[in-house]
């Protein structure tokens, strides 16, 4: 054989070998893809998850913060309608028991609100 013989031979073999590279690449970077696409979709679907766990946690927090000021508010309505009652009784057997001192106390604080006002 001559040498260009030789030589296309080596040059084909070459050539041969390099597109069994090449497509071996291409194949690899392939194959690569697909796991990088498939670990992103369960990255995304973990932060879903996450997102609604954390949606629901936070709506749940919500909902607890409202529940208990309801409560707090209700508990500070009935003490105020207790002390409400408490003074009501109070000022009743006050008046009960000593209907003239009651009297002569409105009076007198009459008069002070009546002289204040003046000034």
């Amino acid at each position: 054989m001559s040498d260009a013989a030789t030589k296309n031979l080596t040059d084909k073999a070459t050539y041969e070998r390099l597109q069994k590279d090449v497509t071996a690449v291409k194949n690899d970077i392939a194959a690569l893809t697909e796991q990088i696409t498939d670990a992103l979709n369960s990255f995304a679907g973990t932060a879903t998850k996450q997102a609604r766990r954390g949606y629901r946690q936070a709506r749940a927090n919500a909902e607890q913060a409202v529940d208990d000021m309801s409560e707090r508010g209700g508990a500070m309505m009935e003490a105020a309608h207790d002390a409400a009652t408490s003074i009501e009784e109070t000022l009743e057997d006050a008046i009960t028991q000593r209907p003239l001192a009651t009297v002569a106390l409105a009076l007198g604080i009459g008069f002070l609100i009546g002289v204040t006002w003046r000034r």
